[in-house]
């Protein structure tokens, strides 16, 4: 949607917001009043494995020396410091060091950062031994990486969206488009999981597509963010039904010091967050947000008008150092309706007769208990989801004739589920097991009617079932000679009552295993194996022929998607701040949906709105990735900060025939480059490069595209060809992000301004063109005079790629 909104902006348009943000940052008090040393951080130091405060240690700001040492509760607090970004070191007797980065202070509040340390057998004098500063743990050694709040903010061209600053990192391409389709290491969209504290969220997007997972806008309050933890591989054991990655988002406590309140307007929305106590021991944060997309696309004429609503919070009560209790949620509500009146142009034309009137509402909520023991703690998660989907086409958006109805889908998905986790830590070994349990229910009406390569295809029928889900999970983690050896090795089961293809555990026996040694205090080389499964989409499960007919895919004998991973790595730690990675990676495919119909892997349908694999299909589809990914980061030292990620990846998936060709999925390379500076005064800068090479597309069946139908049919997009699936590709695409952003720190509150570029180069990407049936000015299609079997048509060029400025103002009190 929002990519042909970007063919309306212009230089002109960037140039007028450049203007506009250098006259507003300007127009505000003079600089002076603004850096007064009235900053503080403030935290606690606790032992990782059971909570407990560790007091007496030491915690050092790195840029000025400025220090403390924690209390008897294992709280601390250094005042004095000017507005900007810290460093912070904390050490202790007995455990490793831990440094936190990038944490942004301000004079209008307390800024807080906790350090959980880990447990080591180093001695008094070597307290000073450097620990890595980057994320890894024995389960996941390879493959993980982190992102802080403040990079997820400051990342230019994702305007705050934590999707979009995901294609940052090594393994990750995402579509030309606007859609915030994350794709690992080849693999499909719907095969990532997502988890907010630990609670497992199906959609992180509006306008999710029902059976994938992108959407064109992220739902994720950023300002919610502590950190994310991304797995592209080596999924902790606890973490099933993924198979291509497993990405956690970590949320913050709200403030415990006084209420807070942090307002942002873009381009395109409005957000509010509220956070403060509400007892000595509980915390609360709240936002919500609201677009005026609609307004700003129904003023460029375009052809339809997109709103979003969105909602999140978090409510934390620490008990004491043994009991704490959360509750979070989130949710949304977005529809989309249609501007008829714009239909001057032939694009406009297409898009009104393509673009179907939708909706979508979901929501997860959920509560976690943990409860600490003295080597050990013990989780307990009730959570529930829901989405809710719908859309209605009608020919010519014409719905005072019921002939006209070519769409009419409303579906609705809900899970509920319980998950008990435990975990141990007994010095030279650790144990981790648990289990799970989900009720899902599923409805869906369905009716469809469309084109394709062998006449009109018509859907119609409505399904609806429950199910049973549940899994167990054990890990054991062992470190060796002199803690440079570190051992993982664990093993889960998931299964169902879908039937009893999918009843038997064993069936699904999902071994994995991880090894890190470290050869110096530099290099050190990683590697894991495992077998992971996915249970198909809803979507998948409920099809069904006609209301009546039992599920198709039930007798089909579907399975679980099966994917079997070797990642090997080494890892170069340059210095506390800066590393090189390099991994090399195969992923092999079984059981995956395969489309009766068209004869292809769902992997190879591609991404669209509305929903992915609402049809028949077998678990015959075999496919696999490889690869290699290499990364250079530097974390901020000296107002400087970087990351560059190279992926080198093939995703093939076997066709009718049996042969492998590209999938969808399969963009080959794939470079980002993202650097940054620190300027005094509250200025920041950065760019972003991002280039992918052309992705593999399926060309269109021109005679089955406009052959003239039985029941009066008139196709409003062409049909693919799939016997030459995938044998064409696109252009190679490059774009550069631009963000700057400016802070203004005052005593009781923060002014921040941002202006955010995306494509600052204007680069254009040629797509598919698009195959139109010409109409006259009644709409009715026009016969071919020379064929009367088919429709006279068009090819409209497909062309998308200009400058998206966004201009951003922050207020934090």
């Amino acid at each position: 949607m929002t990519i042909m909104c970007i063919k309306k902006f212009s230089l002109n348009f960037s140039f007028v917001l450049f203007v506009m943000f250098s006259a507003l940052i300007f127009s505000v008090v003079p600089f002076s009043k603004a850096f007064a040393q009235n900053g503080k951080i403030t935290g606690r130091i606790f032992n990782k494995i059971n909570n407990q405060a560790v007091p007496f240690a030491n915690v050092a700001v790195i840029e000025t020396g400025k220090g403390a040492v924690t209390d008897a509760d294992g709280k601390f607090e250094i005042a004095g410091l000017s507005p900007g970004l810290y460093n912070l070191r904390a050490s202790a007797v007995g455990f490793s060091p831990k440094t936190v980065y990038e944490i942004r202070v301000f004079n209008s509040k307390p800024a807080v950062a906790d350090f959980a340390l880990e447990e080591s057998s180093t001695k008094l004098e070597e307290v000073s031994v450097t620990a890595s500063s980057f994320e890894k743990t024995e389960e996941s050694p390879v493959s993980l990486r982190s992102i802080g709040v403040d990079q997820a903010r400051r990342t230019p061209g994702a305007n705050r969206d934590i999707s979009k600053a995901l294609r940052s990192l090594p393994g990750v391409t995402g579509t030309v488009s606007f859609r915030n389709d994350i794709i690992v290491r080849g693999g499909a969209p719907g095969e990532n999981k997502y988890y907010v504290d630990g609670i497992e969220v199906p959609v992180i997007n509006h306008f999710q597509t029902q059976g994938g997972s992108g959407g064109p806008v992220g739902l994720i309050n950023v300002d919610f963010i502590k950190k994310v933890n991304f797995y592209s591989g080596a999924f902790p054991a606890s973490r099933g039904n993924a198979t291509s990655s497993v990405i956690e988002f970590e949320q913050k406590d709200g403030r415990d010091d006084g209420f807070g309140l942090n307002a942002v307007i873009g381009a395109s929305d409005m957000g509010l967050t509220l956070e403060g106590p509400l007892s000595e021991k509980t915390t609360a944060i709240f936002s919500v947000r609201r677009s005026y997309l609609q307004f700003l696309f129904k003023a460029l004429d375009l052809s339809f008008l997109p709103t979003y609503n969105d909602a999140q919070f978090k409510i934390k009560t620490q008990f004491n150092e043994k009991h704490q209790l959360s509750f979070i949620g989130l949710g949304a509500f977005d529809d989309l309706e249609l501007n008829t009146d714009a239909n001057d142009t032939k694009e406009q034309r297409y898009t009104l007769r393509n673009i179907p009137v939708n909706g979508q509402w979901n929501y997860a909520v959920g509560a976690k208990y943990v409860y600490f023991r003295d080597n050990g703690y013990v989780t307990a998660i009730l959570s529930r989801n829901a989405l809710d989907n719908w859309a209605e086409k009608y020919d010519n958006n014409d719905d005072s004739k019921p002939e006209n109805l070519r769409l009419d889908y409303n579906s609705r998905e809900t899970e509920t589920h319980l998950r008990l986790e435990t975990f141990r830590d007994y010095g030279k070994y650790s144990l981790g097991y648990g289990a799970n349990y989900t009720y899902a229910e599923y409805l869906s009406e369905t009716f469809n009617r469309f084109p394709s390569q062998n006449g009109t295809v018509t859907k119609d029928f409505r399904s609806t079932f429950g199910l049973n889900r549940w899994g167990a999970y054990v890990q054991a983690n062992k470190t060796a000679a002199n803690e440079k050896l570190t051992l993982s090795l664990g093993a889960r089961v998931d299964a169902n009552d879908y039937s009893s293809d999918m009843s038997n555990p064993l069936e699904q026996f999902s071994p994995r295993f991880s090894a890190s040694y470290e050869l110096d205090s530099q290099w050190v080389v990683n590697m894991n194996t495992g077998i992971f499964y996915q249970l198909p989409a809803y979507t998948v499960l409920g099809y069904r022929e006609n209301s009546n007919a039992p599920l198709k895919n039930k007798e089909n004998g579907l399975k679980y998607i099966r994917s079997t991973h070797f990642v090997a790595g080494v890892e170069h730690r340059v210095s506390d701040v800066t590393r090189i990675t390099a991994e090399g990676f195969l992923k092999l495919y079984s059981q995956y949906p395969f489309l009766i119909r068209d004869q292809i892997s769902l992997a190879n349908l591609g991404g669209d709105f509305g929903v992915v694999g609402n049809d028949e299909v077998t678990s015959d589809g075999k496919g696999r990735a490889y690869g290699l990914e290499i990364l250079v980061e530097q974390k901020l030292l000296k107002g400087f900060y970087g990351m560059l990620a190279y992926t080198l990846a093939w995703s093939e998936f076997a066709d009718k025939n049996g042969d492998y060709v590209p999938s969808s999925w399969d963009s080959r390379h794939s470079v980002s480059l993202t650097a940054g500076k620190k300027f005094k005064k509250g200025w920041e800068a950065g760019l972003r490069w991002l280039f992918s090479s052309g992705a593999p597309f399926t060309p269109y069946d021109l005679p089955a595209s406009v052959a003239v139908r039985d029941g009066g049919v008139v196709p409003t997009a062409g049909v693919l060809d799939y016997g030459k699936l995938n044998t064409e590709r696109a252009d190679v695409y490059q774009t550069l992000d631009l963000r700057v952003d400016k802070k203004f720190f005052y005593k009781t509150w923060t002014l921040g301004l941002y202006l955010d570029i995306q494509n600052l180069t204007g680069s254009k990407f040629l797509g598919k063109e698009n195959i139109d049936i010409q109409r006259d000015d009644a709409g009715v299609a026009v016969i071919n005079p020379a064929n009367p079997s088919e429709y006279a048509y068009e090819l409209l060029k497909n062309e998308s790629g200009t400058t998206i400025p966004t201009i951003g103002v922050i207020i934090e009190l």
